[in-house]
């Protein structure tokens, strides 16, 4: 606890410890004269709400600020409950995507005493200095100010050295984004806005010299502008070493040339490119408002794959107005022929404010009402359909974004179309065992060996052979019943390298989360 109590405390629940919130880093870079009277102070949605509360009030605050997104509204809510039932008098302020929009009936806001939509760097340090010192606002939902960027403080001195060695570090080289998808948040902002760049990249370096290695973009358009993305691309590119990690968000079509110079540069392990693709389907694409050049896009990830380094995260959306089940199988077949490393599957949110609500009663567009505002069934796909994908985007997460079965999926995915197959695979397993979750790899061997043996005709040598080539490469330790007699002996590994293990395979999942920003 601070010597004095603070006045300020800056906080949200965070999906996971390895993520460090830039949102509430940029709000304490810029508190001004209050930046001494105002402390951070991060958590996990996993930890229980009354203790959360003890702990805040435990430092006899004035003023809580938290961050509201969509992963933890529920937590927060429950956390301003405990609050003011205790502490009355403290001032609740909300920012962040979750209240910014359709805020009206939101319990959460009701319980607070002010919300901050949109933006918060300039707003917040005023609202403190208005409920410390006067004049008293008027006012319980103040609109952020937009400032130019070049008048905000930059946070990245808020990372403290137990960040850089244990969480992943996010940064921005801009805000915003010009395109229109209906189904991001983003389509409001109509533009992207960079920052001074000199001065970001002064920020950069200085957390190099300070032994940051994992910079994850947030810019929703890192490649927008050449000339940006060049002079930071060049940046890393003076500052290689083996520990060195990237990660940039990518418009998959738009891939010129003085990038392309650059990207071969890059070693293995270093860059990571996350490819939004959404769908294939272009009259899906101009219903929801998305500018995407399907050819060039295939074109730029065959590039990608073929001739740099990069690991290509790209994402596909099931559930768009519209989009029937086959159609995103074409999608889905058309991506998986390119190779790309991991193919994230989701399904449709509509998320608060975003325009993707406006095809609600012309293509029959249902959503759960908690969050995270997944679709249920529309027009095009009846529920029975969701909830058979929501089952098959678990398990390939489990098999093939997993890394674990690498030779395994070539045999499974055989076929005309590799949806369809791995679609086949899916209902089977789930007829099976009745589980999405609680699924050991040895339980995955075991039941690809009995699907490809049995449902599918393999012969034994056959489907035994790459599953214990992936099983072997996996580093596993235990013994599937179907690799019985064929695993070769394998001492036992020391248990700090089993951690050291798992933690490297927990950092590669968390590096594809979605980033904890927030703006007010």
């Amino acid at each position: 606890m601070p010597a004095t109590p603070p006045d300020i405390i800056l906080c949200t629940l965070n999906a996971r410890y390895i993520h460090a919130s830039l949102g509430l880093r940029y709000l304490l870079a810029n508190m001004g004269d209050l930046t001494s009277r105002t402390v951070l102070r991060e958590f996990t949605i996993h930890r229980q709400p009354q203790e959360l509360a003890d702990e805040l009030l435990a430092l006899q605050p004035r003023i809580i600020g938290l961050g509201v997104y969509i992963w933890n509204v529920t937590e927060t809510t429950e956390l301003v409950r405990l609050l003011k039932q205790v502490r009355p008098d403290v001032k609740i302020v909300l920012g962040g995507p979750e209240v910014s929009h359709e805020w009206e009936s939101q319990e959460i806001v009701q319980r607070a005493d002010h919300l901050i939509t949109g933006w918060g760097d300039i707003s917040f340090p005023a609202l403190c200095q208005s409920l410390l010192h006067g004049p008293r606002p008027l006012m319980k939902v103040i609109v952020g100010v937009q400032p130019d960027l070049a008048d905000i403080a930059l946070p990245y001195d808020q990372y403290t050295d137990a960040d850089l060695a244990h969480r992943l570090l996010y940064v921005e080289a801009s805000r915003g984004c010009p395109f229109t998808c209906e189904f991001c948040l983003s389509s409001l902002d109509k533009t992207a806005r960079a920052f001074p760049l000199d001065a970001f990249l002064a920020a950069m370096d200085s957390l190099y010299q300070r032994g940051a290695r994992n910079f994850k973009f947030v810019d929703r358009t890192f490649n927008l502008k050449v000339d940006t993305s060049v002079r930071i691309l060049q940046f890393f590119l003076e500052r290689l070493s083996d520990d060195l990690f990237l990660h940039f968000e990518v418009i998959p079509d738009h891939l010129p040339a003085r990038l392309k110079e650059l990207l071969v540069q890059f070693p293995p392990g270093v860059l990571q490119l996350e490819v939004g693709i959404q769908t294939f389907d272009g009259e899906v694409q101009q219903r929801i408002s998305r500018r995407q050049d399907n050819d060039k896009t295939a074109a730029n990830l065959a590039w990608l794959m073929q001739h740099t380094h990069a690991h290509l995260h790209t994402d596909l959306i099931f559930g768009l107005p519209g989009e029937t089940l086959q159609r995103f199988a074409d999608g889905f077949d058309r991506l998986h022929a390119l190779r790309p490393h991991e193919i994230q599957l989701g399904l449709l949110k509509r998320l608060r404010g975003t325009p993707i609500a406006r095809h609600t009663q012309a293509w029959g567009m249902h959503y759960a009402a908690e969050p995270p505002y997944t679709v249920l069934q529309t027009s095009a796909v009846d529920a029975t359909t969701v909830q058979r994908f929501t089952r098959l985007a678990r398990y390939w997460d489990l098999v093939a974004n997993s890394g674990r079965f690498t030779a395994t999926l070539g045999l499974l995915l055989q076929g005309p179309s590799a949806f369809a197959a791995f679609l086949a695979w899916s209902d089977w397993l789930w007829q099976t065992t009745g589980k999405t979750h609680g699924l050991t790899p040895e339980d995955l061997v075991d039941a690809l060996f009995a699907y490809l043996t049995n449902a599918r005709g393999v012969a034994p040598d056959m489907a035994r052979s790459p599953l214990l080539a992936d099983y072997v490469a996996s580093g596993a330790r235990a013994m599937p019943q179907c690799l019985h007699g064929v695993l070769p002996h394998r001492p036992a590994l020391p248990r700090t390298r089993l951690r050291a293990q798992r933690q490297d395979r927990h950092a590669q999942l968390s590096a594809d989360a979605a980033p904890l920003v927030i703006t007010a």
